[in-house]
Order: C-alpha cells, then structure tokens, then sequence
C-alpha cells in the first residue's frame, strides 16, 4: 500500500515531492503570487514525475491540500541479472522483488552487488550502485 500525506501546497519547497495527476512528483519550481483584494495567494507549482519523466503543472491557493507521497529509500542486495530485469533482496526485511534495470546501470550491475532503491507508490525504482 502506497504512503501518502496530506500537506498545505504553501509548506512545499522546491525538491519536495508531490502527487500531481496520480503520479509521484518532484517540485522543480514554485511562484507565489499576492493575495488580491479579497483573494488569497495562489501557488504554481512545476514538478517533473518520479517514474516518467513528464512535466506537470498546477496551481491552487496558498491554503490548499495536496497529497505527497512517502518515498522509502532503502539498500538491498541484487542476487541475479538476466536481461534489462534484476531480482534484488532488501537488506532489512529480506523480502525479494524484480525490478527493470535503469538504462545507467545496464551492464554494471552484477550478483553481490548493492544497490540503493527507492519504493515510489508501489513501484521500486533501482536509483544507485553501492
């Protein structure tokens, strides 16, 4: 089950994570701009997705709720290699899972060897060779 916190759009930094369309997302940009007469502050926020790489764009008041995952980074240990797919064990709950091979590890990645992964929504991502 995917983790997921309610946080005010007006506490978000640029480089915090948001869930934007159903897809975990990094803030690369925010505006805010001034309350009018009986307004109140709107934000547009620019984030790039986590796992596709699309650009999205919101805006909302400064009050608002938006939902921000919870984004696990943990190490596990890659016990074997076939094809662009990897099956790796996590270091703490032993638990053994398949995961595609990011294009920049291909041909790196080999049995032994450990890795830092990321569990975005669900979906585990392989972000570094240890």
């Amino acid at each position: 089950m995917a983790e997921i916190k309610s946080e005010e759009i007006g506490k978000l930094k640029v480089g915090s994570y948001i869930l934007m369309d159903g897809n975990a997302s990094k803030i690369v940009k925010i505006d805010r701009s001034s309350p009018g007469k009986h307004g109140h502050a709107k934000y547009r926020v620019e984030a790039v997705g986590l796992l596709d790489k699309q650009k999205r764009i919101t805006v909302m008041t400064g009050h608002a709720k938006v939902e921000v995952p919870i984004i696990g980074k943990k190490t596990a240990q890659v016990l074997s290699v076939s094809g662009d797919k990897a099956q790796l064990m996590d270091m703490v709950s032993y638990e053994t899972f398949e995961v595609p091979i990011p294009e920049e590890f291909k041909g790196k990645l080999i049995s032994g060897a450990t890795v830092l992964y990321w569990d975005i929504m669900d979906t585990k991502v392989i972000k570094q060779l240890k």
